[in-house]
């Protein structure tokens, strides 16, 4: 098949839909560790949070932004990857169901949380950050799809115009009246009795 009688869309990378697949699975784990172990003490992650604070406080970071500050955009950025990586894995007409799906798996953790560990205490603040989150990853995964659909969509266009422009000019070439104006206008043209056809790159 050629390019001119190939009107359908770019085609969905598998490569790009295995990999996010594949990487969402794994950090949806490392997510799940984070959210469901019931204690995290064992992992230092105060000793760390005081580190950072400190260091954001050394660099200009008013004194007002502290433990529950960090808290709140360190679950931003931690849900920015699996909008990312989610908008990138479902189809192309299905990428928006991340918008709905990840703050409702924020809710199971905050629910699983004050109900089943002790040690955790549900908040809405948390499915509010998450939320953000997974909306800002998601968004990203779109425009980042929409700009390739549509590079994608013009490389098409181009090599669909230049199979056109080139079996015009073979048909051309075998009426001598038409090559002579061909020749005229400096349009080259192709005297071989046949051309070979393109195929898709695919």
């Amino acid at each position: 098949m050629t390019y001119a009688d190939d009107d359908r869309k770019p085609r969905r990378s598998r490569l790009r839909v295995g990999l996010a697949t594949v990487l969402f699975i794994f950090y949806l784990g490392f997510v799940m560790w984070v959210t469901m172990t019931p204690s995290l003490d064992g992992v230092g992650v105060d000793t760390v949070a005081d580190r950072v604070l400190s260091v954001l406080h050394r660099i200009g970071v008013p004194e007002s932004f502290g433990y529950m500050e960090l808290e709140f955009a360190a679950n931003i950025g931690m849900f920015i990857p699996l909008g990312f990586l989610l908008g990138l894995a479902l189809p192309g007409w299905g990428w928006w169901l991340a918008l709905i799906l990840l703050p409702a798996y924020s809710i199971g953790i905050e629910w699983f949380q004050s109900e089943f560990l002790g040690d955790r205490v549900g908040d809405v603040r948390d499915i509010i950050s998450n939320s953000l989150g997974a909306w800002i990853g998601t968004l990203i995964a779109a425009t980042l799809r929409a700009m390739v659909h549509a590079r994608d969509a013009k490389v098409l266009a181009r090599a669909k115009w230049e199979e056109e422009r080139a079996r015009r000019t073979q048909r051309a070439s075998r009426d001598p009246n038409r090559t002579a104006v061909l020749e005229e206008l400096g349009v080259p043209v192709d005297r071989t009795p046949t051309a070979p056809t393109r195929q898709i790159p695919f």
